[in-house]
């Protein structure tokens, strides 16, 4: 009893055991391990081509040794989904598009980005439905694509939060400071040694990080109660802001209606896209959820709708205040009420827009952990990742790991350059969710003849090539419109073959999404293209970033994920044989 007793105590926290980092057979010696990277090719072939399935996702639950509680409703999910997604974005960037790329028109980005948004909320849906684990899109992709890609996409699942995180952080300082009428680098350190994106130390946005972090690992139902009272709280001061933004409007703000046409339309759409990152972090809880099949569908699609929704009024408010040239970038709705004479509107803008953001980080903590521990259970990352305290029944150690990344890059790093490069890793994930959600309707192995797989294959990649050719041309090509009219066309008739000539090979057992395959395949083309309008220097970080997990994941994620698939083959072997074993036995007897 007392040996137990120790041995629950030393998992709690971030306590460490022997075999928690890199515990496979690889990994050993060093002769296992030089034997490991000789056969580095044949097991990617393997990674790359072997597929996940759904109860396989669901049986690695067991590696975190205790079960996460469920305890989550629609009505929780629905106020983690406004509290994941309403915060820097809106408040912040907003005003930063609005005065630098979009105008007022700035409005119609956020119907552009939404409208992706909630092709990607479709998409998660159906799969958090189905595959109910702490993994989100790591585990789904896992399963339709396979390990390899499964990887990429989960190391840019991380890098989203950490940057989003950092992002809301330093934003939290700003309207911290107009609160305080000071002016956001009264708070802030300027290191002259560093370059100038990276000079500004904000000491206030990691302090904000460490009391989210505490508040995290404590309890997911306690972080839900909190993020109630924040999210309304917060739906209070924007519905305030609308009605009372709108009583000082002037029409003859909205003159200048599109100053950049639809290329600052776009070009503004895909950094906002920055404002719905967060609703998949919704998608991870589906392991705390009680009723899954009903519960996610509704929080998810009804949090994105009244996102989109209020989103618009704010932008169109914020346009109608004030003339777009003159927006602050930094607090611009609360400089905007200072603007038309309501200063003490502006404190109540500053708090609202801070219990805001303070809710973005905390659903944020919850959800990056659990992405963690889900890539840890696979062994990808260390299984010390995956543990789930005892007691709290949350990822500690996850939680804390990434909490701490996110405070390093919060503390160097200014909004522009995060936003930037959260658009590009998220873009490219919810992209790689609508391709395999395609592939999980019309691929099974055993079912989907030869043919009908070669179809599918041919399809993507005519739907994906001619996404990219149409995103390319935008970029490239500032008045031409002859390009569009052979990539539209071509990503139509690929999509139209999809739909006619290539039989489902799945149907969805509890919820599916509607429109297949032309809602995943919009999804799909929209994310790419607003791709293509992002600037050069964020594809370069977003390249530098994806070296560095290849690196990783040919020196140890390939090696140790490989050992630990054909352990679970083996075991799943004995399972079998042992079935049979009994089924025989029982035969002999009965006759």
């Amino acid at each position: 009893m007392n040996q137990e007793k120790d041995s629950s105590i030393r998992r709690r926290g971030c306590s460490y055991q022997k075999g928690d980092f890199l515990p496979e057979e690889s990994f050993k010696s060093w002769q296992n391990y030089t034997a490991a990277l000789r056969q580095t090719p044949h097991r990617l072939i393997d990674r790359i081509l072997t597929r996940s399935g759904d109860q396989a996702e669901l049986d690695v639950k067991a590696r975190s040794q205790t079960q996460m509680k469920k305890t989550l409703t629609w009505w929780d999910l629905m106020w983690f989904g406004m509290g994941a997604v309403i915060g820097a974005g809106i408040f912040v960037l907003t005003g930063l598009e609005a005065r630098e790329t979009a105008g007022p028109a700035v409005v119609l980005s956020y119907v552009v980005s939404g409208a992706s948004a909630l092709m990607s909320v479709f998409c998660y849906t159906e799969f958090a439905v189905e595959i109910p684990v702490a993994g989100g899109s790591f585990a789904y992709l896992r399963v339709e694509l396979g390990d390899f890609v499964a990887f990429i996409a989960a190391g840019n699942i991380l890098l989203e939060y950490v940057i989003g995180g950092a992002a809301v952080a330093r934003s939290w300082t700003s309207y911290f400071a107009t609160l305080c009428n000071h002016e956001p680098d009264d708070f802030r350190i300027v290191a002259h040694g560093l370059k100038e994106d990276y000079n500004h130390l904000d000491p206030i946005a990691v302090g904000v990080i460490v009391i989210i972090c505490v508040i995290a690992v404590l309890s997911t139902k306690g972080s839900s109660r909190l993020n109630y009272i924040a999210s309304f709280v917060h739906i209070i001061v924007i519905l305030f802001i609308i009605v009372c933004g709108l009583i000082n409007a002037d029409t003859k703000n909205y003159r200048d209606f599109d100053p950049k046409g639809a290329r600052g339309v776009f070009k503004a759409s895909a950094v906002l896209f920055f404002a719905y990152v967060g609703f998949d972090a919704v998608s991870t809880m589906a392991e705390e959820t009680k009723n899954p099949a009903r519960d996610i569908p509704i929080g998810l699609v009804g949090s994105m709708v009244i996102t989109t929704t209020l989103y618009c009024a704010l932008a169109v408010t914020l346009c109608l205040m004030q003339y777009y040239k003159d927006i602050d970038i930094n607090a611009p709705f609360s400089k905007a009420f200072e603007v038309v004479g309501w200063d003490w509107a502006k404190y109540v803008v500053a708090a609202g827009a801070l219990k805001g953001m303070t809710s973005v980080l905390l659903v944020g903590a919850v959800g990056q952990a659990r992405y963690l521990t889900h890539i840890a259970r696979t062994h990808m990352m260390p299984p010390w990742f995956a543990i789930v305290d005892a007691k709290t029944g949350t990822p500690v150690n996850a939680t804390v790991v990434m909490l701490m990344a996110t405070a390093v890059i919060a503390f160097f790093t200014k909004l522009n350059i995060l936003s930037n490069l959260l658009s590009i890793s998220t873009l490219f994930i919810f992209m790689l969710v609508a391709v395999a959600l395609l592939v999980r309707r019309y691929y099974v192995s055993g079912v989907t003849t030869d043919a009908n797989r070669n179809k599918l294959i041919a399809c993507l990649v005519t739907i994906i090539v001619s996404s990219c050719f149409t995103a390319g041309y935008w970029g490239l090509s500032e008045h031409g419109w002859i390009g569009y009219c052979i990539t539209v066309p071509t990503w139509l008739g690929a999509t139209i073959c999809l739909w006619a000539f290539v039989p489902h090979a799945r149907d969805p057992k509890l919820w599916g999404v509607p429109l297949v395959p032309w809602l995943p395949s919009t999804s799909i083309a929209i994310n790419i293209f607003l791709l293509g309008s992002i600037d050069r220097d964020s594809f370069i970080r977003f390249a530098g970033w994806t070296c560095l997990l290849l690196g990783y994941y040919f020196l140890f994620g390939l090696h140790a994920a490989y050992d630990t698939a054909k352990e679970d083959e083996k075991q799943w072997n004995k399972v079998e044989q042992g079935k049979n074993g009994f089924e025989n036995k029982l035969d002999d007897s009965e006759s």
